[in-house]
């Protein structure tokens, strides 16, 4: 199935029903009275998460939900149904907003989340409502109210613990598939990943994390090379950022200290948040650098990123440092948990990238 990770719709909820104008005629009974029911309500349309749908694709090309009207009132006290309800089922992880107000209308994050998108109208009253003492043959009635209207933006954020960061060919597939069960592409030419791929890494019986990879970032990105900032939406959720860089490149006319300065920008440039994340640095392909020079090859790349950075070392095609990479990162998350819990025990109000923050100082050498 395709991945799609942004849509477009329209929602709008139904028109409530009118109330009627209606009397009681009944043999031997002359003066019967108003019988008119009410309008019953508008259908409502609602946005729920499942689980079990992992793209957008319902709604890149059926982009109009309106939910049923309600029925008109009638005579003898009868009250009109009311429409049914819309449920459109959506990706867990789908941030919808809307596009006239830039409102967040609702954020699915965990199965099962059920949020009104539009509201339907309010049925009609009908004229038994305006029955008094002195008007005991009203004529009054009500319309249904309009159903709401809204033009939502969708924006799929897969939820992951760890986000792959890098440009294209680093090795970033090769080590979700080291390290989990999933199996993307893999191939020597660039932008071989061309949408997002999850991977459970199990680090015991009951200690995981999730690892997302995403297309390869290149310098220029925020202009549009490559595949721009397409998928970067997808890290914004993640606890930790590996940045993979490849330190042994075929080329020697390229810099990779240079190249990985200029993603950081990038970074910079689509989301200064994201940009804050606790970022580890992976030297990937250590395989095809010396023993005798890996040494000093850590010794420049600490240097160019500071000492506190964490930084690691590994080839993922070799399987040769990842064991090592996957308990740190399980740690370092066990820490970040434990952090947010304790702040919401004290009852403060912290976010859980502050709570990060504190364990990102710890230096980790590989």
């Amino acid at each position: 199935m395709k991945f799609v990770d942004e849509a477009r719709i329209e929602v709008q909820g139904g028109k409530g029903g009118n109330g009627a104008a209606s009397f009681r005629r009944e043999k031997f009974i002359p003066k019967g009275g108003p019988d008119g029911g009410d309008g019953g309500r508008g259908g409502s349309v609602y946005a729920v998460a499942d689980r079990n749908i992992n793209t957008l694709m319902d709604y890149r090309y059926t982009r109009k939900f309106f939910a049923p009207n309600g029925e008109n009132g009638r005579g003898a006290d009868c009250f009109g149904a009311g429409g049914s309800d819309i449920e459109l089922r959506m990706p867990v992880g789908t941030l919808i907003v809307d596009e006239t107000t830039g409102e967040t209308v609702a954020d699915l994050t965990h199965h099962g989340d059920r949020q009104l998108l539009a509201a339907g109208g309010k049925g009609g009253l009908g004229n038994l409502h305006f029955k008094t003492s002195v008007n005991r043959a009203p004529r009054q009635f009500t319309p249904g109210e309009p159903g709401q209207y809204r033009a939502l933006k969708l924006e799929l954020k897969v939820l992951a613990d760890v986000g792959l960061l890098g440009m294209p060919n680093a090795g970033k597939s090769t080590f979700i598939t080291a390290v989990s069960n999933a199996r993307p592409k893999i191939a020597d030419y660039p932008f071989t990943t061309l949408h997002p791929h999850l991977g459970v890494v199990r680090v015991g019986p009951e200690q995981s994390f999730v690892v997302a990879d995403i297309p390869g970032l290149i310098e220029g990105a925020s202009e549009g090379a490559g595949l721009g900032h397409l998928f970067l939406r997808h890290l914004a959720r993640t606890s930790l950022l590996l940045h993979i860089i490849d330190c042994a490149p075929l080329d020697d006319a390229v810099d990779p200290i240079a190249q990985a300065r200029a993603l950081v920008e990038e970074l910079g440039k689509y989301d200064e948040q994201l940009e804050s994340k606790p970022r580890w640095i992976v030297l990937n392909k250590i395989d095809l650098v010396p023993e005798n020079e890996r040494a000093a090859l850590l010794a420049r790349y600490r240097e160019a990123f500071g000492s506190e950075r964490p930084i690691f070392m590994m080839s993922a095609a070799a399987r040769e440092g990842t064991a090592e990479l996957v308990k740190a990162i399980a740690q370092a998350l066990g820490e970040m948990r434990a952090a947010e819990r304790a702040a919401q025990e004290a009852g403060e109000d912290v976010r859980f990238d502050e709570a990060r923050a504190n364990v990102e100082d710890r230096e980790r050498v590989d």
